[in-house]
């Protein structure tokens, strides 16, 4: 089946919502399945994964959340690996992916599992695939350098455009490395427009091994938003640093199919709960330590 671009949003909506279903669907059979299904691409602190004797396996701030959320709804959990440019076809149903800002529409494949957890940002046009719960994390992406790059950190003037038009200008002619089918796709942020030199990973790659490239010099800086950044600084101190934004500030959240308000609404009260008895708390800590001092309005917000 050839790609198609460009659909309207009613016909998309239809055919995400047409999808064909496998298994669980919406919280009374995912109750009934017995399992929570929980589609996860490794990321900063929020997923992590490694092969065991009995299967893949996973660690992070969104396997705790999501193992909790099994608990809540009186399930088991499973983790089930995939990739920013699959993770959503294996929710939905159908294969979708964004190529230089546009939008385009694969063939149908097997729904897969039951949420997407791995601090996936809400974009616009992930919300034409699917519903996010609340949002749950803070992020933006921000360009950060080798320290010893000729780009200079901005200087923030307390207007985010204005900043953020000032990395744009300080990137130019300068090597970039971006990521497609993630929040690191130089097309969401018209980065074509800047003059930089973009540079894309041959093979894929993980969002965790965007600034150990930059480190191997396969480009002078990256991409990079907010989670994976605040872990690099403490990971390489010295060895970057950040330019400024490139984004405005986003959030990020749970993504279910359009077809499951129950289980998505269930996650909404999930998370209430454990923010009101400091379990949210405590996870962000543990995972994010830092997060706090770089976003306390979000937190203050919950």
């Amino acid at each position: 089946m050839q790609a198609i671009r460009f659909l309207p949003r009613l016909l998309l909506a239809l055919l995400v919502l047409a999808a064909p279903s496998a298994f669980s669907h919406d919280l009374e059979q995912v109750k009934q399945a017995g399992v929570l299904r929980h589609l996860g691409v490794p990321y900063a602190h929020f997923v992590a994964n490694y092969t065991t004797p009995n299967g893949p396996q996973a660690e992070g701030f969104d396997v705790d959340l999501m193992q909790g959320f099994a608990r809540y709804i009186g399930v088991d959990y499973q983790y089930v690996p995939t990739s920013w440019r699959t993770a959503f076809g294996q929710l939905t149903g159908i294969g979708t992916w964004l190529e230089k800002g546009e939008l385009v529409i694969g063939p149908p494949q097997p729904i897969e599992g039951d949420v997407i957890a791995n601090g996936v940002t809400i974009l616009p046009w992930r919300k034409q695939l699917v519903a996010f719960s609340r949002p749950y994390f803070p992020s933006a992406v921000w360009l950060v350098a080798r320290s010893d790059s000729q780009m200079s950190p901005i200087e923030p003037s307390g207007n985010r455009s204005q900043d953020i038009a000032l990395v744009k200008s300080e990137m130019a002619h300068h090597t970039v490395l971006a990521m497609k089918y993630s929040c690191l796709d130089p097309d969401l942020y018209q980065l074509r427009q800047t003059q930089a030199r973009l540079v894309f990973p041959i093979q894929e790659r993980q969002l965790n091994e965007m600034v150990p490239a930059i480190m191997n010099k396969d480009a002078e800086s990256t991409l990079l938003d907010v989670a994976d950044t605040l872990i690099a600084l403490e990971k390489w101190p010295g060895e970057i640093k950040v330019i400024g934004p490139v984004s405005e500030p986003q959030e990020m959240g749970v993504a279910f199919r359009k077809d499951a308000p129950a289980l998505r609404h269930a996650f909404d009260q999930y998370l209430d709960s454990i923010i009101a008895d400091g379990t949210y708390q405590a996870l962000a800590e543990k995972h994010f330590p830092s997060v706090f001092y770089f976003f306390p309005e979000f937190f203050d917000n919950l």
